[in-house]
């Protein structure tokens, strides 16, 4: 006879929140268009969290894509005025694509290219550098938390004469706040 009576035991999992996320149809990636700078001028790719979205965005990895062979500069900032053109990606995706209907984000990610002056307002947080012909990644486990009207800015600068291509992808969570 076993020593246990397996019509008692328990399951218990533990998953990463990101998966969990997921699963309820909250969690979204998307990245920018390639985006243009170098020769004086900047580009950037951000979370975007618009009035009355009554969600809070939680920002858990950004990714910077360099290719160039020269290293550019990004600047993280919390919630800046907007700078240049600003256009809206359409490269956004909820990760769990076995929801039907898929969610849709109330979060949008957004960029500019060839833009001539750096973001007012806001905080520059902290800087990070793309060393040519590589992606940057970083993981921040949904620690950066943005209300309506928040935004988080990945803020692209070069010394170069050249003009660099990049792009910017992000993964992010949403909660209601109603």
């Amino acid at each position: 006879m076993s020593m246990f009576n397996h019509d008692r035991l328990n399951k218990s999992v533990n998953i990463p929140n990101p998966l969990y996320q997921s699963l309820q149809g909250q969690y979204f990636v998307g990245q920018t268009e390639t985006i243009r700078l170098g020769n004086g001028k900047h580009a950037w790719g951000g979370l975007i969290n618009p009035s009355h979205s009554n969600v809070d965005l939680f920002v858990n990895a950004f990714t910077i894509t360099n290719h160039s062979d020269q290293p550019i500069v990004a600047e993280i900032w919390f919630n800046p005025s907007p700078l240049g053109k600003r256009m809206f990606s359409d490269k956004v995706t909820p990760a769990n694509t076995a929801l039907c209907p898929l969610p849709e984000p109330k979060v949008k990610v957004a960029f500019a290219e060839l833009v001539n002056s750096f973001p007012v307002k806001g905080v520059n947080s902290f800087k990070r550098i793309v060393p040519p012909q590589s992606t940057l990644a970083s993981d921040e486990d949904g620690k950066f938390i943005f209300p309506s009207c928040g935004a988080f800015v990945v803020f692209l600068t070069s010394s170069s004469n050249e003009v660099i291509k990049s792009e910017v992808a992000f993964g992010w969570f949403e909660k209601n706040t109603w």
